[in-house]
């Protein structure tokens, strides 16, 4: 059972079990239901935290569902709600509510090669997908992970990474675009990572990050002959109140926190303000 798959606007208590400055604006959060309940997601949904008094944000989840006893989220520190939650402790409580939105479609990667396209803060959702991949692994072909950040305090969870590029059971590609002179890894923006490798047109793939990326992977991925249908793109910055009433994510006719935040990107081609 999930959270409170009842009454998506009825928020629950999650006790912080540990938390870690992953960088100077980001703070990981470990957590677990106060009722004990087990926590059921897919990766690439999201919930909804906050505290009362305080308003709520939406947040993706970054671990795999695999692991049910807790779940993770990591909170950017830039407005009020925000900086309310990354004052929050151990031992002390955040208010839930999900999972909310579609999820990665595990299903149509199982048997494929898969490959995580993802940028700066794009991590935090796709660890999620990440992890659950090395958890299942025998369920899927190669696996490859890009990820780049803009300079070193942009960087995430530097121990992944580390893990990542000792693991025999991924591919793992890391670039920056403004490196300290000490940075010993690839240079400059994410797409100059497809030259590292090769990568199979059954690809799946998942792309996350800021918007300005997107259009520059979408043009990789042709090149490979990747057709649309097989490139997943989360959307999940537009969202606010997680339950499609408030209309702050609404693209023509869809609502990212309803019909996404995981869009398959040939059913968006046609949205403009999408991407």
């Amino acid at each position: 059972m999930s959270l409170n798959k009842e009454n998506i606007f009825f928020p629950q208590q999650a006790e912080i079990i540990e938390t870690k400055w992953l960088n100077p604006t980001e703070k990981h959060f470990v957590l677990k239901l106060k009722n004990n309940e087990v926590f059921d997601f897919q990766p690439g949904q999201i919930v909804e935290a906050g505290l009362p008094g305080w308003g709520e944000i939406p947040l993706g989840l970054s671990s795999s569902p695999v692991n049910q006893d807790s779940f993770e989220l990591v909170v950017r520190k830039v407005g009020k709600v925000s900086t309310a939650l990354v004052e929050l402790n151990p031992g002390e409580v955040m208010y839930i509510r999900g999972p909310l939105g579609n999820g990665f479609p595990v299903e149509e990667f199982t048997g494929h090669p898969v490959l995580i396209v993802a940028g700066g803060i794009g991590l935090c959702p796709t660890r999620s997908m990440i992890n659950y991949i090395l958890d299942k692994r025998d369920d899927f072909k190669k696996f490859t992970l890009f990820f780049g950040s803009r300079d070193i305090d942009c960087r995430l969870f530097t121990d992944d990474l580390c893990k990542w590029e000792q693991d025999e059971n991924v591919d793992f590609y890391e670039t920056m675009d403004n490196p300290p002179e000490s940075w010993d890894k690839n240079k400059g923006v994410i797409t100059t990572l497809f030259a590292k490798t090769s990568i199979d047109p059954d690809t799946r793939v998942i792309i996350c990050g800021p918007p300005v990326m997107y259009k520059f992977v979408i043009k990789e991925l042709r090149k490979i002959g990747i057709p649309d249908e097989h490139v997943f793109v989360d959307l999940e910055r537009r969202m606010k109140c997680g339950v499609g009433k408030c209309g702050h994510c609404q693209i023509n006719n869809k609502y990212v926190c309803i019909d996404g935040p995981v869009f398959r990107y040939s059913d968006i081609l046609g949205l403009e303000e999408a991407i």
